[in-house]
């Protein structure tokens, strides 16, 4: 949003209800334009707003939980692997990025979704989109701390020598005090939640600068070469090579994921229509970097046994890499460093998912909305009430990992397949429906780049959805070893539309947004006359409409489309 809007906007009645010095009088009307009052206290800098993003991904963390996927395609699958996925969830960065600019607001992919897609779909794809992306975020808080309590627990196993092995019960136990602890955590230290964000990032960077120097130096003696490391395959799958190596493509998927997280810390962000895309591509460029390194220091170093690895009585590949290159002392070093960092991504996400549902709620779309979209002024200005409703969530849903391994690897999935629903949705209908009512921020690709970027975003998203439904062994596996990805997924999916057709279709309307002629270029404002849409006060009274010459605005009153 350029200056104009800025000035434009200043001193609204919406601007003036928001509480004192809870943010800039440029920041507020920059929400005041997308309909929302300032509610929530913006703590955040440029650089914290990549933090939180960077720190969930946890890069190293999040690639010993996701090895298992790209060690059995070997060397290349692990290093080449990661290279060419992490380069088109760049792209879908960049289609994100445009929008993140554009219209920052915590709950911006259903509202995105809303404002572009067309007048007989805005509302069920919004709400769809609202609830994939809140139980996706979730379902990442139940896989961070699901890994975090298997990588707490393989440190007590190494410490045996490997002659112990943890219960489901032990280990949904150790998962529940981790999410707790989050709570908590999240609850209390809101006032300091954007410099800790700082802090995170560094132990990251800790723990990959030790890991890159220790690994090789450790496995100086017996360190594979770049033959091996850059152009040797393997495929303990029973799927084709091929496809082996396409699957490894699901360990960058998994772990470059939460940088929506960016958008849903908006209203806390000074400056957002830079801090946000900032945050989205800074984020994901430096995985796909650093990562990239990791990998080949881990491919550099790794057993040719590969079997070995995957099947380490350590429970984890991760561990045994360390183990046969450092020995058990360094090991029980690195990987308590690891579990640290693990736990520090749990927080993050944790504040990511409570904003998202507490912007969800603020539009009256979930279940009890009015009790969760209270703000708490005394521990801050932060959405209490959401981050104890989602902590509490993830508790539940963790149960399923008392049955067995494939039912908590299917409440995960949400973290992929729901999450790559959420960003689709909004950038098809941006480039199907909205095109004409998309008006570019202070980051734009461009006219001529912007599009085609969109779609090969959502084509990408397609396919590492498809992708992540797979069984990842082969095509015959056993109820063991089966992926109920699908399964999961598309409960959530089907069960959010059948709950708007049978019932919210009749009061969910979508989320409040503001339309002021001003801010408004004539090419928009023919495509939104051409749809018919009304500007609505909060009781339903007509407030203005848009006309042949602009926007009439009745009032400054709280809008909604």
């Amino acid at each position: 949003m350029s200056s104009d809007l800025n000035s434009n906007l200043r001193g609204r009645q919406m601007s003036r209800d928001s509480a004192p010095g809870l943010a800039s009088e440029e920041d507020e009307a920059i929400l005041a334009k997308l309909g929302y009052k300032q509610e929530l206290r913006r703590n955040f800098s440029m650089i914290e707003i990549f933090g939180i993003a960077f720190s969930i991904m946890g890069l190293l963390p999040s690639i010993a939980s996701t090895l298992a996927y790209s060690i059995p395609a070997g060397p290349v699958g692990m290093v080449w692997g990661w290279f060419l996925a992490s380069g088109f969830i760049f792209i879908v960065g960049l289609a994100m990025a445009d929008l993140g600019s554009a219209m920052p607001t915590a709950g911006g992919l259903y509202w995105w979704t809303h404002f572009f897609s067309s007048p007989s779909t805005r509302n069920p794809l919004s709400f769809l989109v609202g609830y994939s992306n809140t139980l996706g975020l979730v379902g990442g808080l139940c896989s961070i701390d699901y890994g975090f309590s298997l990588m707490f627990l393989s440190v007590i196993v190494i410490s045996r020598d490997g002659n112990w092995t943890p219960s489901n019960g032990i280990i949904y136990v150790t998962f529940l005090a981790c999410v707790l602890c989050h709570a908590v955590l999240a609850s209390t230290m809101s006032k300091i939640m954007g410099k800790l964000q700082s802090v995170f990032v560094v132990m990251n960077f800790i723990l990959i600068a030790a890991s890159v120097i220790a690994l090789p130096i450790g496995a100086r003696h017996r360190r594979n070469d770049g033959r091996y490391i850059f152009a040797t395959t393997e495929n303990l799958t029973t799927w084709p090579t091929g496809w082996a190596f396409m699957l490894s493509w699901l360990s960058p998927i998994w772990t470059i994921g939460a940088f929506d997280s960016c958008l849903h810390l908006s209203e806390e962000a000074a400056n957002p229509t830079k801090a946000v895309p900032f945050g989205i591509l800074m984020s994901i460029g430096s995985c796909w970097l650093f990562g990239f390194i990791i990998m080949i220091v881990l491919a550099a170093t790794i057993n040719p046994d590969l079997d070995s690895v995957v099947g380490s009585n350590f429970g984890q590949p991760m561990a045994q890499i360390y183990f046969d290159a450092i020995g058990k002392n360094g090991t029980l070093g690195l990987m308590s460093l690891l579990f640290i960092v693990q736990f520090l991504m749990g927080l993050s996400i944790l504040v990511a998912a409570s904003r998202q549902a507490w912007a969800f709620s603020r539009d009256g779309a979930l279940p009890f909305s009015s009790f969760f979209r209270r703000i708490s002024q005394r521990f801050g200005y932060i959405p209490l009430r959401t981050v104890w409703g989602c902590a509490l969530l993830a508790a539940v849903l963790g149960l399923l990992s008392l049955i067995d391994a494939a039912a908590a690897q299917a409440l995960f999935s949400l973290a992929v397949a729901g999450n790559n629903l959420a960003w689709l949705l909004p950038i098809f209908a941006r480039v199907v429906w909205g095109q004409k009512k998309f008006k570019p921020g202070p980051f734009y690709t461009g006219d001529m780049l912007s599009v085609p970027i969109a779609w090969t975003a959502i084509i990408f998203l397609v396919f590492g959805i498809l992708l992540s439904m797979f069984p990842v062994g082969g095509p015959d596996p056993t109820p063991q070893s089966m992926n109920y990805t699908v399964v999961i997924n598309s409960a959530v999916w089907f069960g959010a539309l059948l709950y708007y057709f049978v019932d919210a279709r009749k009061w969910f309307t979508g989320p409040k947004i503001t339309i002021a002629s001003e801010d408004l270029t004539e090419e928009q404002q023919v495509a939104i006359r051409e749809e018919g849409l009304e500007v609505r006060g909060t009781d339903g009274e007509e407030v203005g409409k848009v006309t042949s010459t602009g926007t009439k605005r009745a009032s400054d009153d709280e809008t909604k489309v």
